[in-house]
């Protein structure tokens, strides 16, 4: 087959004829000398500052703060540190003694206010005293339960509920701890070998009486406010 030639050949080779640069390594055919009058001087390339203008925009310039030349600092002060120290030792507070512990026998000591041992914070005047926050939060919380209660009173008013008196609800718990306690003697009397199917049976009859009349008892001692329901 004949080889492939690409239609856009003699475009690529006219474009890259154009686009040529001859002599474009050799630098080019003649170079401008320097002038002789343009040499190196001293100092040319060091920054030159603007000149200093004695004024500016019509205004004259505020003096420098800085003292004059007729200052002179006083630079020796006699004082008598002799006596300055003894004034201070004389009117200053006595060092008081400080509280260490010393827990082994190398006389290894500690401070004994950091570190938690000395009782410091007892003699606070507030000691024992129960914070602000607190007491406001409790107060809320017997307020939150009395609104509580009264919006359930009204509440089983509306559902023609009762509650249990107090001295009802002792004649009811001890009367369950009475049976819970016939109940626990009678399972104690029971045999060790229960070798029949009666025996057992009576056996986990009792369990789960005693299982019910405990959850009973729980219930009642946990919660003092009981409401029943009117048959």
């Amino acid at each position: 087959p004949l080889r492939y030639i690409s239609k856009l050949r003699e475009l690529v080779k006219h474009e890259a004829e154009k686009n040529k640069s001859k002599w474009k390594t050799m630098g080019p055919a003649k170079v401008a000398v320097p002038s002789p009058n343009d040499f190196l001087q001293k100092r040319s390339k060091e920054p030159k500052l603007a000149p200093k203008k004695k004024e500016l925009d019509g205004k004259k310039l505020l003096p420098l703060s800085v003292p004059p030349r007729t200052y002179h600092p006083i630079t020796h002060i006699t004082k008598n540190f002799i006596n300055k120290n003894a004034v201070a030792v004389i009117t200053g507070e006595p060092k008081k003694p400080r509280h260490f512990c010393v827990d082994t026998r190398q006389g290894d000591k500690y401070l004994l206010e950091p570190s938690g041992l000395f009782p410091k914070y007892i003699k606070k005047k507030n000691y024992g005293v129960l914070p602000k926050y607190v007491t406001q939060r409790n107060e809320e919380i017997k307020r939150e339960e009395e609104e509580y209660q009264a919006s359930v009173l009204e509440e089983l008013k509306k559902k023609a509920m009762k509650t249990l008196s107090e001295e009802e609800r002792t004649n009811i718990l001890k009367a369950l701890k009475k049976k819970w306690e016939e109940i626990n003697h009678a399972y104690l009397g029971l045999p060790v070998l229960t070798d029949t199917r009666y025996k057992q049976m009576h056996k986990e009859e009792l369990e789960l009486k005693l299982k019910q009349l405990e959850h009973d008892i729980a219930a009642i001692e946990n919660h003092k406010s009981i409401y029943i329901a009117n048959e």
